[in-house]
Parts: structure tokens; C-alpha cells; sequence
């Protein structure tokens, strides 16, 4: 069974940074496709970026520019930087692997974004 868990949300100005990082347990780290969600109050989970084992990358429009998704095959980690950060970025994020039984999600960690 994976485990997936998510660590480094917390409280940040508008227009500063946070780094996300999700590990995720067994040997299948690297070949798998890995992403984020988030899930603001009152509001649908919206998928927010994916890194293929091939290191393809994608983002959604939202964060695009802002955001930087990458992975460490060494330590099973994947993280999410996030620059320019906004008040409309506050939610849960959500780390994800996607297996061929469905997605393994953690979770979540809580960003806040308020001055």
C-alpha cells in the first residue's frame, strides 16, 4: 500500500513563496505520475499541477508562472514551489500518486495566504 504525505503549508503574505513537498513510501515512486489538487473553503477540489515519471509537466492556468511542481527520485519526494503567492491561493493541498488501481491521495496540507 503507498502512503503519501504531505508536509510544508502555512501561513504567507501575498507575493511570498512556500515550498510544498510530498513523499510518497514504496519502490514505484519514480515511475509514476504524481500531482497536486488544493481545495479552497467552499469550494471544489481543482486539480493544480502533475509531473510524469518522464518529468513532463503541467499546470493549471491558475498557477501557471507562479508555481513550479518537481521531483527527487532519491527520496521519493515531490514538491511544489509556489512564488507570487495570493490570497486566492488559501486551500488544502492535496499530493497524489496515480496507480493502476486509481489515485493514492495524502492528507493534505493547509496554505494560508492573508497579510
Amino acid at each position: 500500500q503507498v502512503q503519501v504525505v504531505e508536509s510544508g503549508g502555512g501561513l504567507v503574505q501575498p507575493g511570498g513563496s512556500l515550498r510544498l513537498s510530498c513523499i510518497a513510501s514504496g519502490s514505484i515512486f519514480s515511475s509514476r505520475t504524481m500531482g497536486w489538487y488544493r481545495q479552497a473553503p467552499g469550494k471544489q477540489r481543482e486539480w493544480v499541477a502533475v509531473i510524469t515519471s518522464g518529468d513532463f509537466t503541467n499546470y493549471a492556468d491558475s498557477v501557471k508562472g507562479r508555481f513550479t511542481i518537481s521531483r527527487n527520485s532519491a527520496e521519493n519526494t515531490v514538491y511544489l514551489q509556489m512564488d507570487s503567492l495570493k490570497i486566492d491561493d488559501t486551500a488544502v493541498y492535496y499530493c497524489y500518486v496515480s496507480l493502476p488501481s486509481g489515485l493514492s491521495w495524502g492528507k493534505g496540507t493547509l496554505v494560508t495566504v492573508s497579510s
